[in-house]
């Protein structure tokens, strides 16, 4: 499970990897010149902006205290992780791969006027795709709209030589295929879905069908069916598409294998090398009893310096949660704050037994949690341009309960977003002084704690009930949000406990608290509203689930005026008056949330779902839109990576790295289309 990769509202907010061998490489990093150490006061976090987005670095803390060999864990990880950065592309939906290589191939070739407005939407258009790893909005999920005309690209076709297919080049301005992930109610979500897990014709009834019928043959080790293939139909009949070495995919997970290889040949320790050992195996045979255990022996590798994601695996672009989208993160471990924060793994079971949830759905005994956390040296796929800030994995309920999992929150990665924040945005929504000063002062703890909170407890915490099947086949289309939803409150029930501060976690456990609850409720009631169209449902999971859990608290808590709706000189607040009893609110639907998991209460949860986490008040949407227009800074935030160049011997053999920075969005974007384009042939 991932926190979501804008989770705390930031109001407050390879690579050019190569041998000494390759002159355009060479060629490309001295004109960079950034040869010197970058220090911290100097290091510049923002590349640049443009539409709603805003491109970011970051600082790899830690590299320089690594030894050789862990450096070289780390580079053949991260080449690996690039290595499979198509397969995403191809996931996401069924022309990106083409439309991409056609834009690329006008943006570097084209010599006419680069200084009128129809070129400047083109160069816009392309970096949207190019962050949103295709055509459709990376948290919309709509289709992105060029702001060019169809004329213009067929100039610009024409002039550099550049063929597409008429299908091609009518589904970048036309309503089909408009939504990525189709998560509305009532429809044939799979058949309305852009993305590309399912072919042509497939429904929802087929894949429950086909799922429906498939057996695992230890049934309290249920396997992850559909995790890592694609569902099409042959002359009428369902089959599988498994994404393997010699299947499909196969050209790029044969460039990851050979890198995951080289990177078990350096491995820290036998569990390390055992667990790589078995993803590789995985990634040969596409069998899922071997991911299974992958990750049984993955999670219990915990020590270490070095740590790695890297395969199939978050559901959310599957509009019915079976299908892992390819992603990798590679970690370095940050010794101080981990040993900090991991009293939060070596408690989890006061947390559990002291839940507001019912007997029968508390985990007798929780074992397992590992919490660090991590400096990021490199991500790619679902995790690239756009990341997460916390992760737990791994996603199997019964890996969690017989042997536990692993969390981590990318430490570097949260320190960039705040870095590159400012607080103008937070100014004009918070409701008075008090709220402001809690936030500047207290914000950033609250939304590390609740991170942490949310993956080391949250996704640890509560169980199924027996003969109860898995929450993506009995909660559906609502498993993700419904997910999330009850993480965060597991993290929103313990902010405002005394028991962090007797932890030594913070110091005034009941201001970080508020601070953490004004952030949620404000962000779920309006600021996220900034991320939508007017008149649009909310879709994403994320957001659903803050809405839902800020809307229904909300609504709870109105006979005693627990939350108050402030209308101040046309401008609307939210006030929370009393945090105990909000506190109590969020036990609450914690429970209830835990409920409809545990036993699989589909009605209930697409009742808790619709009723509060789709529909926006539009009066209060348009509001919040115009309030915002004011502000410069974008909505979204990504990153690019460092760039880890090795040094070589007269015997080509590594001796050392340096790290730089990319100077802009489009050098990095460029490079990584140039040299791990593994899959050439376009499904």
């Amino acid at each position: 499970m991932k926190l979501d990769r804008i989770l705390f509202f930031i109001a407050i907010t390879s690579l050019m990897i190569a041998c000494k061998k390759d002159p355009s490489v060479k060629d490309q990093i001295d004109q960079q010149e950034q040869k010197q150490e970058v220090t911290e006061e100097k290091f510049d976090y923002v590349v640049e902006q443009f539409a709603d987005l805003k491109i970011l670095r970051y600082q790899i803390p830690g590299w320089d205290n690594l030894t050789l060999k862990e450096q070289k864990l780390v580079y053949y990880l991260t080449k690996a992780g690039l290595s499979g950065r198509d397969i995403m592309w191809d996931q996401n939906y069924r022309h990106n791969l083409t439309i991409r290589k056609a834009l690329e191939k006008i943006y570097t070739s084209y010599e006419g006027n680069k200084s009128d407005a129809d070129w400047k939407a083109f160069e816009t258009y392309l970096k949207r795709v190019w962050f949103s790893n295709g055509i459709h909005h990376h948290y919309s999920n709509d289709k992105i709209k060029p702001e060019f005309s169809q004329d213009y690209f067929s100039s610009l076709l024409a002039t550099t030589g550049t063929e597409v297919s008429k299908e091609v080049y009518e589904v970048i301005f036309n309503d089909q295929d408009a939504k990525k992930v189709n998560q509305a109610k009532g429809v044939d979500n799979v058949a309305l879905s852009a993305v590309n897990f399912y072919g042509p014709g497939v429904t929802n009834n087929d894949v429950t069908s086909f799922y429906g019928k498939m057996k695992s043959p230890n049934e309290e080790k249920p396997l992850s069916f559909g995790l890592n293939s694609q569902l099409v139909k042959e002359n009428g009949k369902l089959k599988e598409r498994v994404y393997k070495s010699g299947g499909l995919y196969g050209s790029a997970i044969d460039e990851i294998i050979k890198w995951l290889e080289k990177a078990k040949g350096v491995a820290e320790n036998e569990a390390q090398g055992d667990a790589l050992g078995l993803l590789i195996e995985y990634y040969k045979t596409g069998n899922l009893q071997t991911w299974d255990d992958y990750n049984v022996a993955w999670t219990a590798a915990t020590d270490g310096n070095i740590d790695y994601i890297n395969s199939f695996i978050e559901v959310y672009n599957d509009p019915l949660g079976y299908r892992g989208s390819y992603e990798t993160i590679v970690q370095i471990k940050d010794f101080d704050m981990s040993k900090k924060m991991s009293v939060l793994s070596e408690n989890a079971q006061w947390f559990e037994d002291n839940s507001p949830l019912m007997d029968a759905h508390k985990k007798d005994s929780v074992v397992g949690v590992s919490y660090k956390v991590v400096a990021v040296a490199g991500e790619a796929g679902d995790a690239s341009p756009s990341t997460p800030i916390g992760v737990n994995l791994p996603n199997a309920n019964w890996i969690r309960a017989a042997v536990g999992s692993k969390s981590v929150s990318l430490g570097n990665i949260i320190g960039a977003y705040n870095n590159a924040g400012g607080s103008g945005r937070l100014k004009e929504f918070v409701h008075d002084d008090e709220e402001f000063e809690l936030e500047e002062k207290y914000g950033q703890l609250g939304d590390k704690l609740h991170t942490a909170l949310h993956e080391v407890v949250g996704h640890a915490s509560g169980k199924l009930n027996p003969g109860v099947g898995e929450t993506k086949e009995t909660l559906k289309n609502y498993a993700s949000t419904m997910e999330e939803g009850r993480a965060d409150l597991v993290g929103l029930y313990y902010l405002m406990d005394p028991k962090l501060q007797e932890l030594g976690l913070v110091e005034d456990w009941e201001k970080t608290g508020k601070a953490a609850y004004d952030g949620y409720i404000r962000n779920g009631l309006m600021t996220q509203l900034i991320r939508l169209n007017l008149g649009d449902d909310v879709e994403e999971a994320h957001m659903r689930n803050r809405q839902w859990v800020s809307g229904w608290a909300f609504e709870q808590g109105k006979k005693d005026n627990v939350i108050e709706k402030v209308s101040r000189e046309g401008k609307t607040y939210y006030n929370i008056n009393d945090y105990a009893k909000l506190r109590e609110i969020f036990g609450r639907l914690l429970r209830e949330t835990q409920r409809i998991k545990s036993e699989g209460d589909y009605k209930a949860a697409e009742e808790l779902v619709e009723g509060y986490g789709v529909k926006v008040d539009q009066a209060v949407h348009a509001e919040v839109l115009e309030r915002n227009k004011q502000f410069t800074s974008a909505p979204y935030s990504g990153f690019v990576n460092p760039v880890l160049v090795p040094k070589t011997d007269d015997a080509d053999e590594i001796i050392g790295f340096e790290v730089f920075q990319p100077k802009t969005f489009e050098e990095q974007m460029l490079w990584y289309s140039k040299n791990y384009n593994f899959l050439p042939e376009v499904n």
